[in-house]
């Protein structure tokens, strides 16, 4: 418990930092933690937050310690004020290992690439109802690399007459992404490209064989101060995932 009240807290600080980039052209899916133990395994993740942004993630177990990975999110989020919606596909391959006295930890580090389109529409009142104010289109590639760790609590939380299963793990993921085609009002703009840190934390709680709800909180982080590839929407999500299979 203590491990993942920290990771609260890092984000929980740092939030206040992140507030100013709420205008950034990308927000960031739920990474895939599959936290795989042996071959054969098969992990399906879905998520969701409140700007109706909903990540899919698959995952198999190769070998005893390859895996390959695909995500997916979609998000079409609209207001009086800003009309967002985003498409993003990705893919990697990666390695996982078990440790710890009771076997019961798990190390992953997986690298991948992934390609995404955005568009953004700002909007105000008038007389005559919403007006546009400016529309911003992009279509980008990234290339990424993370690192999961996970601790499992065997019977670590009573709830409804039985005892859960409780995980928790991070997954630190670094992107260099950049602009393929970049326009503002649908004319041409200056492209521009960032390298990304996302640090994200969850919590699972084991709800049957091979279900678990998960919770993650997570934020973004850009190396550099661009005008709209830049850090922003901290990641606040709920989901569910099923794993089975293996020997």
């Amino acid at each position: 418990m203590k491990y993942n009240k920290m990771g609260y807290a890092l984000c929980g600080g740092l939030l206040a930092g992140t507030l100013y980039s709420c205008s950034s052209m990308y927000m960031p899916n739920v990474p895939s933690a599959p936290m795989f133990t042996e071959a054969g395994e098969v992990y399906v993740s879905g998520n969701i937050n409140t700007k109706a942004n909903v990540s899919a993630n698959l995952g198999v177990a190769v070998t005893d310690h390859v895996a390959v990975i695909a995500n997916g999110s979609y998000v079409d989020n609209r207001s009086n004020t800003k009309d967002y919606a985003q498409k993003m596909g990705e893919a990697g391959i990666g390695y996982f290992t078990r440790f710890g006295q009771k076997d019961n930890r798990v190390f992953e580090v997986y690298g991948g690439y992934g390609i995404g389109t955005v568009n953004m529409v700002d909007k105000r009142s008038s007389t005559t109802g919403q007006a546009i104010v400016e529309t911003r289109d992009m279509d980008f590639d990234k290339v990424f690399v993370q690192v999961n760790f996970s601790s499992e609590k065997k019977d670590a939380l009573k709830l409804f007459g039985n005892r859960r299963d409780i995980d928790y793990g991070t997954i630190i993921r670094l992107s260099n992404m950049r602009m393929k085609e970049f326009a503002i009002d649908k004319l041409p703009a200056a492209k521009e490209d960032n390298m990304l840190v996302e640090p994200v934390f969850y919590t699972r709680m084991g709800i049957g064989k091979g279900w678990k709800l998960q919770y993650t909180n997570g934020m973004v982080f850009g190396f550099k101060s661009n005008d709209y590839l830049k850090a922003g929407y901290p990641l606040f999500t709920l989901g569910v995932l099923y794993k089975f299979g293996g020997k």
